[in-house]
């Protein structure tokens, strides 16, 4: 599977069954999916948070491992505030800030190095010790159980994983298949039992 900014529960699903996780790093990078975007809860419902990336000046295909974060602009600083604004309130987003915050602070250069550090620091605050190694090549197709188009937004499939309380559930209802930071806000130390009784859709 690929690594994801921050990745979704239908994601971090997968990861918690798993006796073994091989990260796709030799794939080439590809617009509108969720190797750089993730999605919260907000007052107006799912926001979208978007890391900018620089695209090659021949237009030429990256690879996703190769490619350099945008930072002309302080989108950290934004998703950090726009985080704050949502789960300020929520039961332990206080309890986890200190362990996320760098992760908002310190510079980004490659994409793919800033998703690896994520999981990491993800998987550590919620007890998640699942082996993990990376592709050496691409193949399109795998003898593992290839869970890679988990990575495609436009072709998500809807998921019926079993509600918890949000933070805006009152104003918009509840709101499937956020980030797993939406997850770990609300349900703290519960989120790894949470997602390992949950059930995939592929």
């Amino acid at each position: 599977m690929h690594p994801s900014y921050f990745p979704s529960i239908a994601h971090m699903v997968s990861i918690a069954i798993a006796e073994e996780v091989i990260f796709e790093v030799e794939d080439n990078y590809q617009k509108q999916t969720y190797r750089n975007r993730s999605h919260i809860a907000h007052t107006n419902g799912r926001l979208l948070l978007n890391v900018p990336i620089k695209h090659s000046k021949d237009g030429r295909r990256q690879k996703t491992k190769d490619v350099f974060v945008e930072n002309s602009f302080p989108w950290q600083s934004q998703h950090w505030k726009s985080l704050q604004t949502a789960y300020r309130t929520s039961p332990y987003f206080e309890f986890y800030e200190d362990d996320l915050e760098p992760l908002f602070n310190k510079p980004v250069e490659k994409l793919m190095d800033h998703n690896l550090e994520i999981f990491s620091v993800i998987s550590e605050l919620i007890g998640l010790d699942v082996h993990t190694s990376q592709t050496d090549q691409y193949e399109v197709n795998t003898n593992y159980f290839d869970l890679r188009s988990l990575v495609v937004s436009k072709s998500e499939k809807e998921q019926s994983f079993s509600s918890y309380t949000q933070v805006f559930q009152a104003n918009h209802g509840f709101l499937p298949n956020l980030s797993i930071l939406d997850l770990l806000f609300n349900e703290g130390p519960n989120t790894l039992d949470y997602l390992e009784e949950q059930k995939l859709v592929l």
